[in-house]
């Protein structure tokens, strides 16, 4: 398997979790966030780079929606990637076996994306999240979310 094929697949895998395909991403709305996550070719190698961006609705008196804009932007609210155990399923330049890769690539959605997304898909979640220390919050976010807590 290819990149290209690669990103065809991780978009039915995102599909199987709930996720929506706009603009070359993948998203998920809930009242309070938006999830979003984006392949990111890499200019050094054949491999991506997973951006899951949260974006809190009502922070820095916005309300978000999946444009275009959204879906790449650089960066959101809350930032994560994949983690180091399932990196090398984005790695082009390393074999890896195309039943594996898919296979790591549901494990991914199953132990690390889902749980991350719907943990931030409130914003108690994200403040549960920053509290025990798995996620950092930039200083100007954290004081957004905490004026829309009050």
């Amino acid at each position: 398997m290819n990149s290209k094929e690669f990103k065809s697949i991780f978009g039915s895998v995102a599909k199987e979790n709930d996720f929506l395909q706009a603009f070359g991403g993948w998203y998920k709305e809930s009242p309070e966030c938006i999830s979003v996550l984006e392949l990111q070719k890499s200019n050094f190698g054949d491999y991506y780079i997973l951006n899951i961006k949260i974006f809190i609705q009502g922070s820095f008196d916005r309300i978000y929606s999946p444009t275009k804009d959204l879906i790449k932007s650089p960066m959101g609210d809350i930032n994560e990637n994949e983690t180091d155990k399932y990196r090398e399923i984005f790695d082009f330049d390393k074999p890896l076996d195309d039943s594996l890769r898919i296979e790591k690539l549901k494990e991914l959605f199953k132990n690390h994306i889902v749980p991350f997304t719907t943990q931030t898909s409130t914003r108690l979640g994200i403040i549960e999240l920053e509290t025990s220390g798995q996620i950092s919050i930039l200083s100007s976010v954290k004081k957004e979310l905490d004026k829309l807590m009050k």
